[in-house]
């Protein structure tokens, strides 16, 4: 029997990489060694002074109990310490921090607190998917902003139709970016803070990669700009800057009226984060932060690696200063799927086609450091091997 199903899933997109991941499995019953450059999942473990307080928490019986939905205030208090410390930026622990089951969770859930069918929500394209789809469960509708080359894949706000932006709940921006490795400045910030005023749209920044960055560059938090926190929150995690991505568990901050909105969502729908969890990440903001320092030092390597190799193949790319993705245009004569296609059927490599990130994605790949640099080193060595033809200089 096959039960109809709400509108809000009829609306959910198709998972696009459906066909790859059958050629995938394809090629690994040919016996092929297949590498996969395409999950930005950490491949390093947590750093073990961080495992032994979860474990030392593990033993306590006050941890075995329903947590607060809201959080440990004490958890709140460390995600507070750490943004004046990081960015100087003041919060109330009690008001303006909620702990969120991973920050994946907050984005897909904030919908739910401000938008109505038939709201729009601006969300950038190409970007995190959950942007778009926690919009559509929420039964709003997306509203997609171009993220162009040409314009540092920063969306141009003053494009925004006036109809569209009266009609606009929220705003989604990331950075820096997935998937494009983009940078913000502290201007564009100050604009966006300016267009949340005028059209009175709260921001949503996902700052899940700030931690990543290279070359001295120490990338913002969107709340350091002057008023944002009245029109904006911010997600963010340990998931990236720690190695804990299974541990799920993140954070919102800023506007206290957001920030409690989402907690009494959270109060219906969830039973907050494992109190042990919760100590571990309190740890992992107020200990020791040399793991973060040679985290970013093994992927400033990694994309030196891949951005050398594709750039003597013939592309002619930056290396991003921040996150560990590699964001490529396709040769001339293909989509990003077909090239994905050809890579994985010529060298076993499997990249990710920017289509999966939103139609401005077509035209593009990605490329994620997340895998040994032997493995990546050989992944280059494939693609150089056997794509040198097809892209002489």
């Amino acid at each position: 029997m096959r039960f109809q199903e709400a509108k809000r899933i009829e609306k959910l997109p198709p998972y696009l990489f459906a066909r790859i991941e059958k050629l995938i499995e394809e090629k690994k019953a040919q016996g092929v060694d297949v590498i996969s450059l395409g999950i930005g999942d950490p491949d390093t473990p947590t750093p073990q002074h961080i495992i032994k307080r979860a474990q030392e928490e593990l033993e306590n019986p006050a941890n075995h109990q329903y947590p607060s939905s809201a959080g440990m205030l004490s958890y709140r208090q460390a995600v507070a310490d750490w943004y004046d410390r990081r960015f100087g930026v003041q919060l109330d622990p009690e008001s303006e921090v909620v702990s969120l089951i991973g920050s994946k969770e907050g984005i897909a859930h904030i919908a739910w607190c401000y938008v109505d069918p038939g709201d729009v929500v601006l969300v950038p394209d190409p970007g995190y998917p959950v942007y778009g789809q926690g919009t559509i469960l929420a039964g709003g509708e997306p509203y997609y902003l171009p993220l162009k080359a040409e314009n540092g894949f920063l969306p141009d706000l003053s494009a925004v139709p006036e109809d569209i932006a009266r009609r606009a709940k929220m705003l989604f921006i990331n950075y820096p970016n997935n998937p494009t490795g983009a940078i913000a400045t502290k201007e564009f910030f100050a604009g966006v803070v300016d267009f949340a005023r005028k059209h009175e749209i709260l921001v949503c920044h996902d700052a899940a990669y700030s931690e990543i960055a290279f070359d001295g560059y120490r990338p913002p938090s969107f709340l350091e700009t002057p008023g944002a926190k009245e029109v904006g929150i911010e997600f963010h995690s340990v998931s990236k800057t720690y190695n804990m991505t299974g541990w799920r568990i993140g954070w919102a901050v800023g506007n206290s009226g957001a920030v409690q909105a989402l907690g009494r969502l959270k109060t219906n729908i969830d039973s907050g984060v494992f109190q042990a969890v919760q100590h571990a990440a309190i740890t992992a903001l107020s200990g020791p932060q040399d793991n973060v320092k040679e985290l970013c030092e093994m992927y400033r390597e990694r994309r030196d690696l891949v951005v050398d190799t594709l750039n003597n193949l013939g592309w002619n790319l930056v290396k991003p200063k921040a996150t560990f993705y590699i964001w490529v245009p396709v040769p001339p004569g293909y989509t990003s799927t077909s090239f994905a296609e050809e890579v994985l059927d010529k060298t076993g490599v499997v990249i990710t086609p920017g289509i999966g990130y939103g139609q401005e994605g077509e035209g593009y790949f990605r490329i994620s450091l997340t895998i040994p640099k032997e493995r990546l080193a050989e992944a280059m060595s494939r693609m150089k091997e056997n794509l040198g033809p097809f892209f002489e200089k």
